[in-house]
């Protein structure tokens, strides 16, 4: 069985597809980007302030799936330009100080809103 999970401290799906689902013990969390989930606008900044509003995003998903980024096990990086890796990596890291997930980190050639930097997750969860 899958459920769908919702949080109003992560921005809105914009199109079909849920913000996350439930599903055997495991969350998989749809790519976030840096979306302020209050104003639905994208946030101020480099690939730093980017990096931070979609860990934050990703934090409150999945807190409402009833995980943490504790229990996170992947993500998946998508950049739109490889050379902000390091940027990305030190925030994204400061997010997970033990036991990092397993990761992919790809670049590709355009995000939603030419954002630069999507974040999906799979987690474990109750």
């Amino acid at each position: 069985m899958k459920v769908g999970v919702h949080s109003d401290s992560a921005p809105k799906a914009i199109g079909p597809y849920s913000q996350a689902i439930k599903a055997n013990g495991l969350v998989f969390i749809s790519g976030q980007i840096p979306l302020d989930p209050e104003s639905m606008q994208l946030v101020e900044g480099g690939i730093r302030e980017q990096t931070e509003r979609v860990m934050k995003n990703i934090k409150a998903v999945l807190q409402a799936a009833g995980s943490s980024l504790g229990r996170v096990v992947k993500t998946t990086v998508f950049l739109a330009d490889l050379n902000d890796f390091a940027q990305m990596n030190e925030v994204y890291g400061s997010f997970f100080p033990e036991t990092p997930p397993a990761r992919s980190t790809v670049e590709v050639r355009r995000l939603p809103r030419d954002v630069k930097v999507e974040i999906d997750v799979i987690a474990l969860t109750d």
